[in-house]
């Protein structure tokens, strides 16, 4: 069956209270869906998207020669079938690509936000998602299913909105963003800021997407080291030269820094920088145990069926920190839970690459009763 990609975008004119008691009135939010939404509207899945994602998980847009984001996880006959299940994914506020973020223009001057955007969190993310939802008359999903900094909303939803979900799957994620991560996100944020071309904000986008950003495009090659492993960049690149450059030039080049190079660069021309050091302050400042006495009081507010999938070679979020997670879990009493690490070489991004590892685990945890 055909997908029946749909792409929308909301207005709200009601303000939106963030966590830190700021305000963000009016908001725009993107989002894309798939198959049908069946008769009593049981059969809605929830897609929460990482850092750089959008909205766009899956399918192919006209002209496009790249396919949404998890499209080897979603669609007809997939892991998340949309012959069977009405799929939601939205472009988290802060982002770039339709829901209001820094370089939206602010009411009502209509210039852009900039630095007066206010600092938004994980949770914030989460409640406009919620907000949305309300307005579209969907009051339940039978799941909601993330990796990294989708996973961190997937177990938001769960705590601050345990009667929405009916399951809840995360993956490569954490329960509160650890240094080593903070330290790759402050390479990035440092890079940014300390490129002439950002202007100290005041870029122009349209020079950013023609000529890209140096500085970003370093941080973002720091993002990539941490997005792989050891054992995945030997098998991918292992020694290889590049053929026209010779071993004693002193800018010749590897494989593998020709591979940063080019997806550092091209990263520049198609993300905007404001929105990567917002989202990143979000990602740095998350932790689900804030607002409570402990990550165990955090977890008792669960009620869903909990599901949390961690990869063994993991350097971003390593596998031990959702194991973390499950054994709380088992220490207050939950048995509506399941932790599986799964064997992968590839590191963090293992959760958008190796999907054939875990698809008929996804498939499992939907179809159970």
């Amino acid at each position: 069956m055909p997908l029946n990609l749909k792409t929308y975008t909301e207005h709200f004119t009601n303000p939106l209270y963030l966590e830190s008691g700021r305000i963000l009135e009016p908001y725009d939010i993107t989002y894309e869906t798939y198959g049908e939404l069946n008769d009593d509207r049981s059969n809605v899945i929830v897609i929460c998207h990482a850092l750089t994602g959008s909205h766009h998980c899956a399918g192919i847009y006209d002209g496009d020669k790249k396919a949404g984001w998890w499209d080897s996880l979603i669609g007809s006959a997939k892991a998340v079938d949309t012959d069977k299940y009405f799929v939601i994914c939205t472009n988290v506020i802060g982002s770039c690509f339709g829901s209001t973020g820094p370089m939206s223009p602010a009411h009502p001057h209509h210039n852009p936000y900039r630095y007066k955007f206010p600092v938004v969190t994980i949770k914030d993310m989460v409640k406009a998602q919620i907000i949305l939802f309300d307005k579209l008359g969907i009051h339940k999903a039978h799941a909601v299913i993330g990796g990294s900094m989708g996973g961190m909303q997937a177990l938001l939803f769960a705590i601050h909105y345990p009667n929405f979900a009916s399951k809840i799957i995360t993956m490569a994620t954490t329960h509160a963003t650890q240094p080593w991560a903070i330290a790759f996100n402050k390479v990035a944020q440092e890079s940014i800021l300390k490129d002439a071309d950002f202007k100290g904000g005041y870029y122009d986008s349209q020079t950013i997407k023609e000529n890209g950003l140096s500085g970003m495009a370093v941080g973002r090659m720091a993002g990539y080291i941490s997005f792989l492993s050891y054992e995945s960049m030997k098998n991918k690149f292992g020694r290889e030269y590049k053929n026209t450059d010779g071993l004693y030039e002193l800018f010749g080049k590897f494989q593998v820094e020709l591979f940063l190079e080019y997806n550092g660069y091209n990263f520049t021309k198609w993300f905007d920088p404001l929105s990567y050091l917002y989202i990143t302050k979000a990602i740095n400042i998350y932790d689900i145990s804030r607002g409570f006495d402990s990550l165990k009081e955090a977890l008792k507010k669960i009620t869903c069926e909990l599901h949390l999938i961690s990869f063994s070679n993991d350097q971003l979020f390593k596998n031990f920190e959702m194991k973390e997670i499950s054994d709380a879990l088992q220490e207050i009493g939950n048995t509506n839970h399941s932790y599986l690490d799964i064997d992968s070489n590839y590191g963090h991004d293992a959760f958008l690459v190796e999907v054939d590892k875990f698809e008929k685990n996804i498939k499992d945890m939907l179809d159970s009763k």
